[in-house]
Formats: C-alpha cells, sequence, structure tokens
C-alpha cells in the first residue's frame, strides 16, 4: 500500500472520528471497551448516522430533499464505487470488511426523506414502518459489524431500537409539535382517547391526553422488555452499552409516569444523577453475574 494510500485512510478515520466525538453525549461509551478496530468501525457508523440525521433536520428545508439525494448518491458509492465524502470513504473500509448489505444505510436517509414528507402518522403500524426506517437500521448496523445476521438477535435489537425512538417521541410531544410542527401520537390513537391537536399544544396535558400517554408508554416499555435478552447474546462490552440503553429507556419512561404522564409542562428525563444511576446499576447487576 502507498503512502498516500494510507495518509488518506488515515484522514477519512480522522474525519469518522471527528464526526462521532462532535457529538460525543451520545456515541455509546461501551464502545470504548471494544478492539480499536472494531472501535474506528463504529465510529464510521457513528458518524453516517449522525451526519444523515443532519441533512434532514439542518439547513434551508428546500435544500433538504437535494441534499439527502445526493448523499444517497454517495453513500451507493460505497458498494463499489469511489465516495467523494471522507466520512463514507472511512464507512466504505467498514463496510467491505464487514460484508455490510445496503439496506440499512438507505432505509436511514429514506427516513430522513420521510421527514420532509410526513409529520403525522394516522395508525400505530405507520408509526412502526417508520421506526423501521428511522431507528432499526443502526441496530442492525451494529450487528452487522458485530457478525451476527440472525434472525433471532436482529429482533431484539428491532425492539431495542423501537422502544428506544417510541419513548423519546413521547418524552417530546410538546416540543416536536412546538419547534417541527410533528406530531407522532397515531391520530387513531388520539381519536380513540379524545385528544385533539390543539390538546397537544397546552401548556398542561389534559386527563385524556395522560391516559393516552400511558397508553403508549406501556407500548415503548413492551418493546424494550421484547428487546432486553439481546445482552445476554453479544459480547460482554457491546453487553454493557445495550444493558445502559435498555435501563435508560426504562428510565425516560418512569420519569415520564412520575409527572403523571405529562411532557407538556417539563420535557421528563432521568438528569445526571438518573443517568449515574443506571450506569452504576448496570454494572452491580454484571459484577453480581459473574461471582
Amino acid at each position: 500500500m502507498s503512502t498516500s494510500t494510507t495518509a488518506g485512510r488515515r484522514r477519512d478515520r480522522v474525519a469518522a472520528s471527528r464526526a462521532a466525538r462532535s457529538h460525543d453525549e451520545n456515541f455509546p461509551v461501551a464502545f470504548w471497551l471494544l478492539p480499536s478496530a472494531t472501535r474506528a468501525d463504529m465510529r464510521a457508523l457513528y458518524a453516517f448516522c449522525r451526519a444523515t440525521d443532519d441533512l434532514g433536520d439542518e439547513g434551508e428545508p428546500s435544500l433538504r430533499l437535494e441534499r439527502l439525494e445526493a448523499w444517497r448518491e454517495d453513500t451507493l458509492r460505497c458498494f463499489g464505487g469511489a465516495p467523494h465524502d471522507p466520512r463514507l470513504r472511512a464507512l466504505a473500509r467498514t463496510i467491505a470488511h464487514h460484508d455490510l448489505p445496503s439496506d440499512p444505510f438507505l432505509r436511514l436517509i429514506h427516513a430522513n426523506v420521510m421527514d420532509q414528507q410526513t409529520d403525522r402518522w394516522t395508525t400505530y403500524a405507520d408509526l412502526l414502518a417508520y421506526c423501521e426506517h428511522s431507528a432499526t437500521p443502526v441496530g442492525r448496523m451494529v450487528l452487522g459489524v458485530l457478525g451476527y445476521r440472525d434472525a433471532w438477535r436482529t429482533q431484539m435489537s428491532d425492539a431495542t431500537c423501537i422502544g428506544l425512538q417510541l419513548a423519546n417521541f413521547w418524552q417530546d410531544i410538546g416540543r416536536d409539535l412546538r419547534e417541527r410542527g410533528r406530531v407522532y401520537l397515531p391520530l387513531e390513537d388520539m381519536e380513540r382517547f379524545g385528544v385533539g391537536e390543539g390538546d397537544l399544544a397546552l401548556p398542561r396535558a389534559t386527563p385524556a391526553l395522560r391516559e393516552l400517554v400511558a397508553f403508549e408508554v406501556d407500548r415503548a416499555r413492551d418493546q424494550l422488555d421484547r428487546g432486553a435478552p439481546l445482552a445476554r447474546v453479544v459480547p460482554p462490552s457491546v453487553a454493557i452499552d445495550i444493558r445502559m440503553f435498555t435501563a435508560g429507556g426504562r428510565a425516560v419512561c418512569d420519569a415520564i409516569a412520575r409527572q403523571g404522564h405529562d411532557t407538556l409542562w417539563r420535557r421528563p428525563a432521568p438528569g445526571r444523577v438518573g443517568r449515574a444511576r443506571i450506569a452504576g446499576s448496570v454494572l452491580l447487576a454484571l459484577l453480581r453475574r459473574q461471582t
């Protein structure tokens, strides 16, 4: 390999690493326990996911679809071509090394295209279909790097990712409507519980909205419970991260419940102390299993 090629690859890895560090609060802490080569692959995945979401959320709205299409075309070059973006060049090596399929990457891009075209979901099934684009691809990318393709682990990964996304939706009901004009609550559920869109713009939740949010939070918990066994069938370093993700999702659900399922007046979150307790409880549970 030539010196120039080696230097180019190093620059691409640095670009992916910087993208991960720029959002360090979200980069999975336990991934630091992985071997350095695998950690670099995880950074490449994270950089791709972060860049894709930024293209869908930031910049001039009228240009987002055009930029997402250009990003999709460059992403396709990861599968037998030469991507232009250095983050994608780093990703291309991860894809080639692990023989990753294109589907999860293209679905995540399409989720951001959907964001430009849809801001209401008629049924819960419609919302889950959206999550199959916006949430589950990430878990499948990670499983692919770890060498897992089986349906059993994939189903648990999907459930974990969907549960986390649903918990985030119910955490941000007021903010999503106020700042993005989005309503993730399925319209059929709003009608069933007697909740109108105007209720979501109030300073406090009505009794009907509280009942609806409690119903939806139970759905998020169910998804997290279905995905929880995944932590027992992956490497220990990744298991720690999955347990923390699951515990974090459950903690968000608990925080919503503590507010009486009213997420309009304040965004419920575990907070720093809560996150520290989550990490401590996960590590303690793992130590107990080893003794």
